[in-house]
């Protein structure tokens, strides 16, 4: 004949405080395009475009961002996205830079 089985009670288990989810992330870079007197204001939407793959709305909302208040934040990302946002940017001529948030 088989004994019977007790039932195992599991320990309850302390929730751990929430932490931050920021604090968690690595730091946030800011890629800021600049206004410069070379670009035309149709090439800068072009470059926005096919450099972040926005629609063509975005991208005049920040390039006019750019035209009437001398810069635009485009973009939040790691060190290495954002570094790499700003080269492309480079490659097109547009003046852009890296700023930690």
């Amino acid at each position: 004949m088989a004994e019977p089985v007790t039932p195992v009670v599991k320990p309850e288990i302390e929730k751990n405080q929430q932490t931050d989810p920021k604090q968690d992330l690595e730091p946030g870079y800011l890629v800021v395009c600049w206004n410069d007197p070379v670009n035309l204001m149709t090439y800068v939407t072009h470059v926005f475009q096919t450099v972040f793959g926005w629609q063509r709305q975005k991208a005049e909302f920040h390039m006019l961002q750019v035209h009437n208040q001398g810069k635009s934040v485009l973009v939040r990302d790691t060190l290495e996205r954002a570094e790499h946002y700003v080269h492309q940017l480079h490659k097109y001529t547009l003046h852009a830079t890296l700023e930690r948030d």
